[in-house]
């Protein structure tokens, strides 16, 4: 009897250890998860492994669930996006390029004929065997072109319209192109239509000229302005405005979990239970999950984008939270660039009062806590999901496409090279804790074209294939063991709102220059090449001396060797390393690629300054 309880035992040892062999040659379900205009401070965890504080320096945040995802797996914390701004950042994840070699500096629309242009992360997701889901925002404006016209270009084979979503009323908010109304048309379309949805399933609409239309609605941006305690940015010369400005605080119109990444959450959740072929969102129909295949799922949250609209319940407690509001010097304005200091002002927000201060803060803070929530059911759905089906699985959650400021440098938006707009911090959670253990912190620079890699090769690419040699990122996981080159410095570009501008940072300095004269295409791409250094309009901050990087240092003799280095490296990169521009013409049906290439090797990961 002893015997046999011996052989069984082992036997039993064997079959376990060849099924754990079994599951790890499976390729993983991916959950990629993104938020929109996500301040890394945020998150206590974040604060706690770089400040050794768990509230932001601004007061009190709570992200319970995030948290958790950093004691569950790998976070990569010197993580840097390469353009402040939604479109180029969100490009980029999906190509695994940087902009200067996609082509993609801004929100223009583009295509995949182009002769440099090669397959999206998710259309490489589907070459490799995965069925692929999108919900939420997505934000890459890629089209095809087909006999001369530009066609929708859909990368993900099952992708949920959030615009359709909106309609459909499932969401709190929502904007589009309106041509009728209740089943009339209107006089005139209405481009930027916003409309709010409550509880009731009722349409409540804020636009001036649907009032105009419209004399039955005379009167309802004012009272919607009041109900939803709606403040909207505004210029301070102008004054403020009724239905355009950027939406920095308010309520929701729904409860939480009804608002519409709340909606996202509850559509991933419902896919994940569906068993039919099918599978319904409102009037949207897509194909259900082949449970006999991996899957890759990108949930893109909105939150905490404006408009910054928190459930009630959250808003009422973040509202007993006092706020420390960051506060401008007049003399940072005499030395900002002058591309950042344009657009600074678009965005200026030094002059709300001190209660539109404080309420902009506590929402916003608010809007992150209800966001977090979020996110852990998410987590937990795809998880049960997952291990339900005995498959293993993989967690990538990119903490923003990008930062805010809250009255940093006295402005509030992005767009800018500055840590608050760039430093975006990454997760990666996997059911394998060798490829990403659990608890383990990476301080080592990473960038947003790691993303497509790091997934990729979970997927099981061979990253060392021609396939896959366009990819400018690295694999997180090597990165993770010390297996893949440490990065002195990160960098990025990026043409929209300040206009065209490159960065590099190291851990000790950022610096930052005007890389063309123009957004024209292909014209002057040599231009910074022969410009003076005055008109590069450059910034040098001393990141570890000045962290909130105010004091630009461009001009200091004392900075001189520094910067010139810095330049230096910069404009061979971005410039000089295989650097694409691509004239895409407006409605993106444009081919015609121009390169330059003058230093090719130049992006070797390598700057020692003294």
């Amino acid at each position: 009897m002893i015997k046999i309880k011996q052989i069984g035992f082992a036997a039993l040892v064997c079959v376990s250890s060849f099924a754990k062999t079994a599951l790890a040659q499976q390729q993983p379900n991916v959950l990629w998860i993104l938020t929109d205009d996500h301040r890394y401070d945020a998150i206590r965890a974040f604060n706690k492994i770089l400040h050794n504080r768990e509230m932001s320096e601004l007061g009190y945040v709570e992200s319970p669930q995030i948290d958790r995802l950093t004691q569950m797996g790998t976070t990569f914390i010197n993580t840097y996006c390469h353009s402040a701004v939604c479109a180029p950042s969100r490009a980029a994840m999906h190509y695994g390029r940087y902009p200067f070699r996609s082509g993609v500096y801004e929100f223009e629309y583009h295509n995949n004929n182009a002769e440099h242009c090669k397959p999206t992360l998710p259309e490489q997701m589907a070459n490799l065997g995965y069925q692929t889901f999108h919900v939420g925002k997505l934000g890459v404006r890629i089209k095809t072109v087909k006999d001369g016209k530009t066609s929708a270009h859909p990368i993900y084979q099952n992708d949920i319209d959030f615009k359709k979503m909106a309609k459909d009323g499932l969401t709190d908010w929502g904007k589009d192109w309106f041509t009728e109304l209740e089943g009339e048309k209107l006089d005139k379309p209405i481009q930027n239509l916003v409309f709010y949805v409550t509880p009731d399933g009722e349409f409540e609409y804020n636009s001036l000229e649907l009032e105009e239309q419209r004399p039955v609605y005379k009167g309802s941006s004012e009272k919607l302005i009041e109900k939803y305690d709606i403040l909207r940015h505004y210029n301070q010369a102008k004054g403020k405005h009724l239905d355009k400005g950027m939406i920095l605080s308010g309520v929701s119109s729904q409860p939480a979990g009804k608002t519409r990444d709340g909606y996202y959450t509850a559509v991933l959740k419902d896919y994940l239970k569906n068993t039919e072929s099918t599978f319904s969102v409102g009037s949207q129909t897509v194909n259900g999950i082949d449970h006999s295949k991996p899957f890759f799922v990108h949930l893109g949250y909105d939150f905490p984008h404006t408009p910054v609209l928190p459930p009630a319940d959250y808003r009422e407690r973040f509202q007993k939270h006092t706020y420390k509001v960051p506060e401008l010097d007049e003399k940072e304005l005499e030395k900002m660039p002058a591309q950042i200091k344009k657009f600074r002002n678009y965005g200026a927000s030094d002059h709300l009062t001190d209660v539109e201060k404080q309420k902009m803060i506590q929402d916003y803070y608010a809007f992150c806590a209800y966001g977090d929530q979020l996110v852990g059911q998410s987590v937990d759905a795809f998880i049960a999901y997952s291990e339900s089906h005995n498959q293993p699985w993989m967690i990538v959650y990119v903490n923003g496409d990008h930062g805010w400021k809250l009255n940093e440098h006295g402005a509030v938006s992005k767009c800018t090279p500055w840590d608050v707009d760039s430093h975006n911090p990454v997760v990666v959670v996997s059911s394998d804790k060798k490829q990403f253990p659990a608890g383990k912190v990476v301080r080592d620079f990473t960038e947003f074209v790691d993303i497509a890699p790091t997934i990729l090769a979970a997927a099981g690419a061979n990253l060392e294939q021609t396939d896959f040699d366009y990819l400018d990122g690295l694999d997180l996981a090597k990165v993770a063991k010390g297996k893949a080159p440490v990065r002195d410095y990160v960098i990025g570009e990026s043409h929209a709102a300040t206009g065209p501008r490159a960065f590099i940072r190291t851990k000790e300095y950022v610096f930052s220059l005007q890389t063309r004269p123009n957004h024209n295409r292909g014209e002057n791409m040599d231009w910074a090449l022969n410009a003076s250094y005055k008109e590069l309009d450059p910034s040098l901050y001393h990141f570890t001396k000045d962290p909130k990087e105010v004091n630009n240092l461009a001009f200091e003799k004392e900075y001189e060797t520094i910067a010139m280095a810095m330049k230096d490296k910069l404009l061979a990169i971005v410039l000089g390393d295989n650097r694409v521009e691509v004239n895409w013409e407006k409605w993106g049906s444009g081919t015609d690629t121009y390169r330059s290439n003058f230093a090719p090797g130049a992006h070797d990961y390598k700057l020692k300054l003294k």
